[in-house]
């Protein structure tokens, strides 16, 4: 089993903004999808080619994320290599992606808080750019809502091409085939 988590914030005043584009993305893979609440996550279940995955919307806030992507992790006894996270990148440009495994927080407080929950860095990421509007806060800046163009380009069919390489093949084989797409 797989575990695709998407990084953002509950709630209908962060719908849309920069650092949901983890929800917007899983929300985006099969709008019939049926979603559930379990304690302190949205899951839904699936198969994609004869793979179970489970779909996880942590709602603890991103910051905190970690909570509730180890409680789930430990209950159904997923490796952290079989973990995909699908996050915000301020440092990358928007429109961008990137998959990494292995890699550190890049600063992302909700991937510290999952790292630190795991206690390893050893699962995938998927890094969708956002920018980074240095003129302003920070905050206020991933917490503003995507632009259309921002929001049409998280409904590309690309995004669900690599989940479903990642759920049925692995990482390794994601990155060589999506990175540099």
């Amino acid at each position: 089993m797989k575990l695709i988590v998407g990084i953002g914030n509950p709630g209908k005043e962060y719908e849309n903004t920069r650092h949901n584009v983890g929800f917007n993305i899983l929300d985006n893979y099969d709008s019939s999808l049926k979603w559930h609440k379990d304690k302190d996550a949205q899951i839904a279940e699936i198969t994609i080619n004869g793979e179970k995955a489970l779909f996880i919307k942590p709602l603890t806030y991103v910051n905190l994320s970690g909570n509730a992507v180890a409680r789930i992790a430990n209950f159904y006894k997923v490796d952290a290599k079989d973990i995909l996270v699908i996050h915000d990148d301020l440092d990358l440009p928007s429109l961008t992606f990137r998959l990494k495994y292995n890699s550190s927080s890049g600063g992302h407080n909700g991937i510290k808080s999952i790292i630190n929950c795991l206690g390893t860095q050893e699962f995938a990421q998927l890094k969708v750019g956002i920018s980074n509007n240095k003129l302003g806060d920070t905050k206020d800046y991933v917490l503003s809502k995507l632009s259309k163009k921002e929001l049409d380009y998280l409904k590309e069919d690309i995004f669900k091409d690599i989940i479903n390489c990642f759920v049925t093949e692995n990482i390794d084989i994601a990155m060589n085939r999506y990175n540099g797409v």
